[in-house]
């Protein structure tokens, strides 16, 4: 599938998931939808949006070898590429007062991370992987999915940007 294409079907799925819990209340969404405005709850919309868009991908493309193992991967470190690239702003212009702007940049945001999860995993479908990196990925991706899921009811007990010194005070 084209990597621009894959990218606005995983813009589409994210959106879903962001309201998804927000417009129905179905407990079941939990562990996928957005529960609130946090980051861990889009990093977490994000990783299950792109496996998602890559299950799809999966069944227009009856590709079989080389996919799924480029796909968990991209999809285990897609999070961590919106990471980086939303926080861009932040690091060199503070925070933004246009709910507008910032909008954009979140969308523009999520785009480009799945391009270029889009264009990481075309690049690793290409490579023979053996078994020993086959493992990691899959249990990456389990621990990943496991942590989405847990964090989702039990929140660890500290924030990402939390000094934890201030916290034994």
């Amino acid at each position: 599938m084209n990597v621009f294409i894959k990218s606005i079907i995983f813009l589409i799925i994210f959106s879903i998931l962001h309201f998804g819990y927000d417009l129905t209340h179905w407990s079941f969404l939990k562990p996928f939808c957005g529960v609130d405005e946090s980051v861990f709850q889009h990093l977490k919309m994000a990783f299950w949006a792109y496996f998602f868009s890559s299950i799809i991908e999966y069944f227009v493309l009856k590709k079989k070898s080389g996919f799924w193992y480029s796909r968990l991967l991209s999809t285990i470190i897609l999070p961590w590429f919106i990471f980086l690239i939303w926080y861009l702003v932040p690091a060199f212009f503070g925070k933004l007062t246009s709910s507008t702007i910032d909008l954009i940049w979140a969308i523009f945001t999520s785009y480009a991370s799945a391009v270029i999860a889009g264009i990481f995993e075309k690049n690793l479908e290409k490579t023979s992987l053996d078994l020993s990196f086959k493992i990691v990925i899959f249990t990456l991706f389990i621990i990943s999915a496991i942590l989405y899921i847990l964090f989702t009811f039990k929140l660890p007990w500290i924030d990402l940007f939390v000094n934890p010194e201030i916290l034994r005070k």
